[in-house]
């Protein structure tokens, strides 16, 4: 049986914005090593290079000219230039914005998020995530690591995965693997304060799909987004089985831990909450 996913799949004509960048070029040898189809980049004033085998060209409506069925873009460009790199996606009409990038901006992210509403309605994750992977099938980012270690460490399932926290979406998803329980897609949705797609808009999209049966998440101490999911699934907003771990049990309060949103205020975003 051909396992589905969600947000992307081997179909899934991808971008990445800044390719030109170190970390870029190099997450574009991994995403095209293990299968991604990877079909151009764009950094501003490069139009015309190449980098790791696809075409560089300077804006995404460029790119959307030459490759039509682009949907999904991977950015990697510094925090002060993330709001702007996706609102050009959002105006090429990108289905799926994954920004990578961390310490974007508060003001930013809130005003990415609202003109993502305003225009289309676009996935939006992170920003501070690793990325997304289906297995078998496609990743974006530096989710997994390497190729290799992305297909040891994921296989195609029946469960999908979410994580703040970018490392332990591969920790959760090994020994998952290990455990005999394949995943459909695994997101790494960000640890900074505001994020463009929360828990609940998330396990909306596996509510949906046919193929994942259960949902296990990875969260952690800072906001209120594990409390809210808590509260959307007993009201029955998600039918699956959902497992759980929330990390931060012995955080101090008002100490920031790792990522912008992992800090405790005012009793809220506790592990007890």
């Amino acid at each position: 049986m051909i396992k589905m996913a969600i947000l992307i799949d081997e179909k899934t004509e991808v971008i990445i914005q800044g390719i030109t960048g170190r970390e870029a070029r190099l997450r574009a040898k991994q995403m095209k090593e293990y299968g991604t189809n990877l079909v151009a980049g764009v950094t501003p004033g490069r139009a015309g290079q190449e980098a790791e085998g696809v075409p560089v060209f300077d804006t995404v409506a460029e790119a959307k000219r030459n490759f039509p069925n682009i949907s999904a873009t991977s950015i990697f460009v510094p925090a002060a230039s993330a709001k702007e790199a996706a609102f050009e996606a959002i105006d090429a009409g990108l289905e799926v914005v994954i920004l990578h990038p961390e310490r974007v901006p508060q003001q930013d992210m809130l005003e990415v998020i609202q003109y993502s509403k305003e225009n289309g309605g676009a996935t939006i994750i992170g920003p501070n995530s690793l990325g997304v992977i289906s297995p078998g099938k496609a990743l974006m980012g530096m989710i997994g690591g390497r190729a290799d270690t992305a297909r040891e460490f994921y296989v195609a399932g029946s469960a999908g995965v979410i994580s703040r926290s970018g490392g332990n979406t591969t920790t959760l998803s090994y020994y998952l693997t290990k455990a005999g329980v394949g995943q459909t897609t695994a997101i790494s949705m960000g640890g900074d304060a505001f994020v463009g797609s929360s828990y609940i808009d998330l396990i909306k999209l596996f509510e949906k799909d046919p193929e994942t049966k259960l949902v296990a998440i990875f969260g952690e101490i800072g906001t209120t987004a594990e409390e809210d999911l808590s509260e959307f699934i007993k009201s029955g907003g998600f039918t699956k089985p959902v497992v759980a771990y929330i990390s931060g049990t012995y955080a101090r309060s008002d100490m920031r831990f790792g990522h912008a949103g992992a800090i405790i205020s005012r009793g809220k975003g506790t592990t007890k909450a």
